[in-house]
Parts: C-alpha cells; structure tokens; sequence
C-alpha cells in the first residue's frame, strides 16, 4: 500500500519513482521493530494527497480512486504524475505528463524494480480497472474519450466519445453475461443522453447497443449489483427507472406525493435497495425507503434523515451501514434543526436512540438518563479515509463500532469525545475527550487510537481489550504531523504505517509499528468468550435468528490470525411482529407502530398494473417480510392475503412516442413509433393506428410486441399520428404531432440600413427554402442576451438611441438553425427619397439580396459622381419584389450652408443617368451587373414618385438603346439640405 497525505513530494523524475517504489515496498512489506522512524528525503516541497486507498499527486483536481489491497477492483484519478498498485506491488502503473501532447504510461510488473515506458495518444483523467481481469482496463478523457487496453496499458482503442464522466461501468461478475461488457452514459448527436452498452473489441457506433428506450438525464445513470438506475425527467416531473438483474426497465413506485427532487442510493446489499429520497418539501434532509427484491416498490423506513451538499453537487447522507452484522444502520436524523443519532438492527422497520453510557472515561457516573438525553455520533463521511471523521465498523470485527460524538438532547458539531461499544451498540463506554485517528488490527483485537490534533506528535495509544484500557506507545523519538494511518492488506495483520511530516515544509515521514512482538503465540479455543447479539430492548431474535459470535479473552495476549473467524453460532427463530415491514401504499402507524395503514391515496382492490386477464393476483394484507430475515414458522402477517382473479382491465394511460424523441424529422427519414400503455390490459385490446397521412393499421397486444411501427413520411407537412386502444371495458387514445421539414438553407434579414430614433421598424427575415414550416425567429436587437421570440418572420421594433445598432435573427425549424446578422444606423435627422423604375427593369429583377444591393450601390456611386457629394452621405437600399422601387437615403453629414448650396447647384444643373446593356458592363465603368434579358425588353426609366416636381432627365433617345433613366425631386433635394 502506498500511501500519503497533506505531505511533501516532488514532480518525480524516473529513477527517483523507481527508488521511492522499492523504499516503500521495503518499508511496508520488510518491517523493521516497532518505533523505528523511516525518511524519505531530496523531495522538494510539493502538496499530494490521498483518496479512497490512492496516491494522488500535485496539480490535478481529486475525483476518484480506489487502491485494492484485497481486491484489483479500482477507480483510479490520473494527475500529471501518479502511482497505482495492484496484486500487493507485482503490478504498478505511473502517469507522467510532460506536456498535452506527450504522455506516458510507465508499467512495471515486478514490484517498481523496472519499469518499461509506453506512450500514450490521450490524456487519461481516471482509470477504471476490471473487477476480475487486472490486464483489462479504461481510461477515461476530460473530452469525454473512453478508451480500452486489454494488456495493461501497452495498446489503447478508443471506444467511444461523448461519455458522461462517472458512468462508465464495468459488466458484473454473475449478473452481465459477457465479462468484456461496458455500460456507460453517452450523449447523441441530438444533444441528449442515453444508456448503452458494447464490448470492448467492438464499440463503433453501429455496435452500441441502446438498453433504454429513449433518453436518460444527464449523469443519472448507475449499474450497482444486480441493479441499474437511470431518470427521465420530462417538464417538471422525473420517473426514476430500475433493472432488475438486466430484465427490462421499471419505473420505481415510490409513495404518489412523494414527488422526488433527488434519489441517492445507499445499499444494494442483500438483494435489496435502501435509497435516500429528497421529497418536495425537504432542503437538507431525506426520507429513507427500502424496496422489494425487484427494486421497484418501495416504503419509508425513516423520516427526515440529515444531508450534506458536497463539492461538484455530491450529496453524503447521514447513514451508516456497519459492517459485521447484517441489518444494523446507524442514522442521524434532524427535526427542527436538531440532530439525533438513531440505530436499527432489523434494516428500519424500528429506530432507537443509543443509550448513553452510565459512567465516564474515569468511571465517574454520568447525569445523562432517557428519554430526555442520549449518545449521538457524527457518521458524516471524511474526505480522507485515513483520518478520522468517520464511525469505525469492520467485517472482521462484528460488534465492534468506535466513533466520535456527545452526549445530550442532540448532536453538537464541535464535540467530538470518542465512544466505544463492543456489543453492537448496546452499550457504550468512553474511551477519550478528543476525537482521534483510529485503525483495527488483527480482527479489531488490537486498536489504534492517536489524537487528531494539528499540533506534532510522538505517542499514539493502543487497547487489545475491546477500549477498556489503552497503554501509551512513543512511535518515534521526533514529534510528527500526523495525517492519517493505515495498516497492511489483510484483517489479520498487526503491522500499520503512520504517515506525515515533521514540518509543514519538511519531507515526508513514514513510521512502520509492528505490534507482533506483544503477542507471543497464537490463539487457542480456549482463549475465546461467546457473545450473543441482542437489540437495546434485550431481544435476541434479530433479523429471524439468533446470533452469537467470539471474542478473545480480555486477559489473553495472543493473536487471533488468518484463519481467525467471528461467527459462532446462528439459530432462526419463530416470526413475529418485528419481522415485517410495511408493504407499497402502506406506513407505520405513530401510535401503534405494530400496525401498517392503507395511504389515502392506494386503492386496496385495484389490481396490479401488469395483471392481466386470466392470471391471479394476491391483495396485500399491508405487510412484507423484511427481505433477508431469516425467521422461520410463528406468526406470519402476508398470510390472510386474498387470492383474486385478474379482470379485464380498460387500457389506461396510453402513451405514443417516437423511438429518440425526435418529433422533427426529414422527409425519408425512417421513424420507429413506440406504444406504451401503463395500465390495463393488453392481450385483448385492439390498437388503431392513424399516421396522418393515409396510412392506417390494426394491432392486437401492441404494446408487448416486439416489432414496432416503423415509417417514412415522403412530403414536408405536420402530420398528426393517433393511436386508439380499446377493449370490453373500456377505451383510451394518444396523440402526438409530427413535424417534417427539411433542414434549413439560408436566412436572409430584411431591414432598412437607415432609420430615425424611435421610428417603428420592420425586420423581415426569408427562408430558404421557401416552404420551410413552423420555424420559430430568435430576434437578438443591440446587446440585448435575451431574444425575442416570434413564429412569424418579422418584427416591429424602435430604437431609442442613435448610433449603430446590430440585429441578428435566427430561424430554427426542431431539425436545423440558421442565422443573418444586420447593422442598422439611427440618426436624429435624414431624408428619404423614394425612387420608382420603369416596369421594364422588373424582367430583369430576380429577386434576390444580391441583386438589390449591387443595383442600389450602382445607383448611389453614380449620384456620388454626378453631384460631388461623398459616398458615405447617400445610399440607396432597393426594396424585395415587384414592382421594383427603391429608397434614397441622403444623411446629415454637411454642416457648412455653402457646401449644401453647392449639393443643389449640381442636382439641378447636372443630368443623373446611366446605361447598361444586358450581360455586358455599365457605362463610366462602375461594377459589372449582369442582367438575363427576356424577350421584348428594351428600354428601362426611373422617375421620381411625386408627378407635380420638375424633373432633371437624360436627354437621350430611349429608342436606340436600353437604359435607365433616373430623375431626382430637387425641390425635396433643396428642402433638406437647407432645413
């Protein structure tokens, strides 16, 4: 085990990795006497750490680990540089980052003697080891890469992409089929998320297999035991699904009002689920439910349990299951803001505060009496395992529970004495005044306790006699910062490490103690006791059976060993009212907590959702078995349940989908309809099918067949698909809406370049294609983040300032988006003149963008010529369609009265025209317009729209040749100018 904490370490070259593997292999596995002090040194100053059983080195976030010391199961982070172990040091793999381009992967199989260097095309973020194959492994990538090796990392196939961090899992050993099986989250091309699954030699996108119908929210998806769990959340409402041993999903039944916010599984223990709930009415506590062994119904077994939001929206709820003994949970529970630590010992069905102890650490007698005071703990996780903050449980060590709390009306976060018991919880005792490190050794019969303090240390104190009395050891001869402990792989070693520093910038220090020299010889039988477990109430038939276990001697100094086991004796007993829950639509009477009541919300004579006609079902009495009580005879609460013939049922909500949830698709594009039906029956109930365009079909038992409805709709158009299910008794129908459209082209966006301040303005935007249905138009006006919405293609809209002002439209039709940007200029004073062609010019117009613009910039750069005034103080903006006109916008650019003088001189002196011949370039060389001319077109005019003005024409013979003539009103001209 390879471990630190909080300690100094560098950014390792090659050799020093190699010599600091071989130090610590010699450290931990060839232990020198107890006390001795050993010192890693020449490590500059550099912060690491560690979670769950891995060493994580500097300048990466901590996300995940896990260093099996008895297993070669992991999840392991993967920082710029880092060490993992496997098979007790025979396999190690370092991460080394030199840059983003140049990754490493130093493997070595023999112990950290040799290493053999393999690059590496990705940057690996965590590893997820094979639970029984350690050469197979996954590597995941901050991008969302997934990537498989089937040789420990010398080759790498990329899997696939899109994968949701944290949801990728392997197959489980005696549930999944294939041992190669992943299961992971993914997103699809639609933005969505979904489930799948594939085999590492082929995971391309044609052989991942979709195991939910549709989508799953993001980050929900989790395979634990025979479980899988994923949620759907649609509008404001989230159904939770289950899988039960890879059968088909379920929705999860919780209470019909208890309306999850959030769902936090616990245990999936004993074929079994304990899940916390968050209802609608709680903000920093959950309810606690257990379920049938499908993981589909589920009861409440303890209100209001205490919740702690963690970083990166982690949630750790205040409920501990201890190891050991089967059945027994530890919760804190919190009701007006006070905080009580409760204890079950037959999975929930009762909870009892912990007795407090009778006397103190000094044997002095303690005021702290029931009802009114009692023991509470903190069970709240620690960041670091090998610190404290944690109640202490062991397999290995049934009974035996050490943690930190007070005593009191309630828990009170800034005292942390220390409490032992040694009987499951029946009695306590305290052992210290402070909270301390705590680690078990040799099945818990010795127990190492150093105080958890940020002062340095040199003691630490030991109990082989369950906490009764505890002898005071001198570790080293140097005060150390301890930051954790940790003890060999295996229950029954007596050999542990603690680590730390000497200084807050020193090395890091690492002191092996081996505790075998205090025991002379194995264990003997008759160095044993026999213990009975029994609840606070004194029952000893828990969980259906009673139980005794062994405990060594407190006067026997040998060591219980390898082959040492705990369990003694078990033997069922006769069932009673303490072995059944309250089943799905029932809960605990608060008077008379021996009695189940019916919710007001659970019909007792509805059948079941899948009972079907023919088949029988039972009507629940309002109590279950606990699931994995082993009691055997007495009484037997489930037996009065009434047998019932199924009835015919009427369908009842019916629901049609399309298989992705796309409801815009593409004309030929191929649809899979999906019919679903939750209740009522389905064998004899017929389905009416109505796809909208003319397609119409007649099903039997649709919704469990295994051939869905598939079609293409050829034509653009909204079609309005209904499925009609009717039986004997009684009738149902579903709707849905399906919009074809092909994708969108182009956007273009109709404005006028030129307005006044708080003048009403219309934007136009035109789609191509012309036929696209049902877009929706984002309008973004100036910095405004928050579009307007419109469903038609244009918009009227003012602006209360002068200056320039940007306008983006974006047309999305569900299958495409398209967008045009546009710079308006608003001014307090300008003119428009509006300009009118001869009707010969529109054989011309094609009617598009380009077209207009180059006509208007044409026309602008002539008048510029003409007249002398500069470019930027006209434009002319050509308006869409037929006839074609035009506006002329002259700005407020002269100041000078002789300049504007000079402008009306040359508009009334100078003749304004221009020819062009089609397919062929203007005259006076200004850019090329090119025209298709249709027959009978020859002569093109522009006049002014006001007939009572004089006009100034080209005197030219329109005869003779094509071209346009434009005339400007110099009254209106003169009127502006001199305003």
């Amino acid at each position: 085990p390879l471990l630190c904490s909080s300690f100094p370490l560098p950014l390792l070259s090659s050799p020093l990795l190699t010599s600091l593997l071989r130090l610590l292999h010699h450290s931990l596995c060839h232990l020198t006497a107890a006390g001795s002090l050993s010192s890693l040194t020449e490590l500059p100053n550099s912060t690491v750490s560690v979670k769950d059983n891995m060493l994580l080195l500097p300048e990466q976030r901590i996300h995940c680990g896990k260093l099996p010391f008895d297993s070669s199961t992991s999840d392991l982070c993967f920082p710029p540089f880092l060490l993992f172990c496997l098979s007790l040091f025979q396999v190690v793999l370092v991460g080394s980052s030199i840059n983003e381009r140049d990754q490493m992967l130093f493997i070595s199989t023999d112990e950290g003697s040799s290493f053999q260097r393999q690059s590496i095309s990705f940057t690996p973020d965590t590893l997820i080891f094979h639970p029984k194959e350690e050469d197979k492994l996954l590597a995941y990538c901050k991008e969302g890469r997934l990537f498989a090796s089937t040789d420990l990392g010398r080759k790498w196939t990329l899997l696939q992409e899109r994968v949701t961090k944290d949801k990728v899992f392997w197959s489980v050993s005696g549930v999944d089929v294939d041992p190669d099986l992943v299961h992971m989250e993914m997103q699809d091309t639609s933005g969505g998320y979904l489930y799948v699954t594939c085999l590492i030699q082929n995971c391309s996108d044609k052989m991942v297999t979709a195991q939910f119908l549709g989508k799953i929210d993001h980050n929900s998806l989790l395979v634990q035991d025979d479980y899988i769990f994923v949620k759907v959340t649609t509008g404001n409402r989230t159904k939770h699904f289950v899988s039960y041993r890879r059968n088909e999903f379920v929705q999860m039944k919780f209470p019909k009002y208890a309306l999850p916010k959030d769902v936090q599984i616990v245990s999936t223990d004993d074929n079994q689920v304990f899940l916390a709930l968050q209802e609608w009415y709680q903000s920093d506590t959950y309810n606690l439910y257990q379920s049938d062994p499908q993981g589909v119904y589920y009861s409440i077994v303890l209100e209001n349990v205490r919740s702690t939001k963690q970083p990166e929206e982690n949630v750790l709820i205040d409920v501990l299951e201890v190891r050991g003994i089967r059945g027994v949970f530890l919760a804190n529970q919190k009701i007006d803001g006070k905080v009580t630590t409760l204890i079950t010992y037959n999975k929930g069905q009762n909870w009892e505060p912990l007795a407090p102890p009778t006397t103190d650490m000094n044997g002095k007698p303690i005021s702290c009496k029931a009802p009114h005071c009692h023991l509470h703990l903190h069970l709240r996780w620690a960041d670091n395992p090998y610190v404290s903050g944690t109640v202490h449980t062991k397999d290995s060590a049934p009974g035996l529970i050490m943690g930190a709390g007070n005593l009191g009306s309630k828990l009170v976060e800034y005292k942390e004495e220390m409490y032992i018991t040694s009987d499951c919880g029946k009695t306590w005792r305290q052992v210290f005044e402070e909270e301390h490190h705590i680690l078990y050794l040799d099945h818990g019969g010795v127990i190492v306790a150093i105080k958890d303090t940020s002062i340095p240390l040199k003691i630490l104190k030991f109990s082989i006699d369950e906490g009764r009395t505890w002898t005071v050891h001198n570790f080293t001869s140097t005060s150390v910062f301890v930051d954790g402990l940790l003890s060999e792989p295996g229950d029954e070693t007596l050999v542990m490490t603690v680590f730390g520093h000497i200084s807050y910038r020193s090395d890091w220090e690492l002191v092996k103690v081996d505790f075998r020299q205090s025991f002379p010889r194995q264990c003997t039988e008759s160095d044993y006791v026999s213990w009975q477990l029994t609840d606070l109430q004194g029952e000893k038939c828990i969980m259906g059976q009673e139980r005794s276990f062994r405990k060594r001697k407190d006067t026997a100094f040998c060591i219980k060993g390898k082959s040492y086991t705990s369990a003694l004796t078990t033997k069922p007993c006769q069932c009673t009212e303490q072995d059944f829950n309250c089943d799905y639509g029932f809960e605990r009477s608060h008077t008379d907590g021996n009695r189940c009541f019916a919710d007001f919300w659970h019909d007792l004579d509805s059948p079941p959702e899948d009972c079907h006609l023919g088949k029988t079902y039972e009507s629940s009495t309002g109590y279950r078995k606990v699931i994995s009580n082993m009691c055997e005879g007495g009484l037997n609460k489930q037996q009065s349940a009434t047998q019932h013939n199924c009835p015919l049922l009427p369908p009842k909500g019916l629901q049609v989908s399309i298989k992705g949830q796309m409801l815009a698709v593409a004309p030929g594009d191929d649809i899979t309809f999906i019919v679903h039906q939750e209740q009522g029956d389905t064998s004899s109930t017929k389905y009416q099918v109505d796809l909208g365009d003319g397609v119409r079909a007649i099903y039997q038992n649709l919704t469990v067949t295994d051939e869905p409805i598939q079609h293409r709709y050829k034509n653009p158009g909204v079609y309005k698909v209904t499925v009609k299910a009717e039986n004997m008794a009684g009738h149902d129908e579903a709707t849905m809406y399906i919009q074809v459209t092909a994708p969108l082209q182009e956007v273009h966006l109709e404005v006028a370049p030129i307005t006044g301040r708080n003048h009403e303005v219309n934007l136009t935007a035109i789609v191509l294609p012309t036929e696209a249905n049902l877009s929706v138009f984002y309008w973004w006006i100036g910095d405004n983040l928050q579009p307007t919405l419109t469903l038609q293609n244009s918009l009227l809209t003012r602006f209360p300032e002068t200056g320039e002002v940007s306008v983006t439209v974006q047309a999305s039709n569900g299958r495409s988006m398209v967008q045009d940007t546009r710079t308006v200029r608003v001014y307090d004073n300008f003119q428009v003149i509006r300009l009118s062609f001869s009707t010969n010019l529109d054989r011309f117009n094609p009617n598009i963008p380009e077209w207009r613009e180059d006509i208007g910039q044409m026309v602008t750069k002539i008048l510029t010529k003409t007249t002398g005034v500069p470019l930027e103080s006209l434009l002319t903006v050509v308006k869409p369609g037929l006839p074609t006109t035009a506006d002329l916008y002259i700005l407020p650019l002269y100041t000078n009265p002789a300049k504007r003088t000079m402008f009306v001189d040359k508009v009334h002196t100078s003749p304004v025209s221009w020819q062009f011949v089609p397919w062929f370039r203007t005259e006076d060389a200004y850019p090329p317009l090119f025209f298709r001319k249709l027959p009978g077109s020859r002569n093109v005019y522009a006049q002014m729209h006001n007939e009572k003005e004089q006009e100034m024409t080209s005197p030219v013979n329109h005869s003779n040749h094509s071209g346009v003539v434009l005339s400007i009103n110099s009254r209106e001209l003169h009127s502006y100018l001199t305003s």
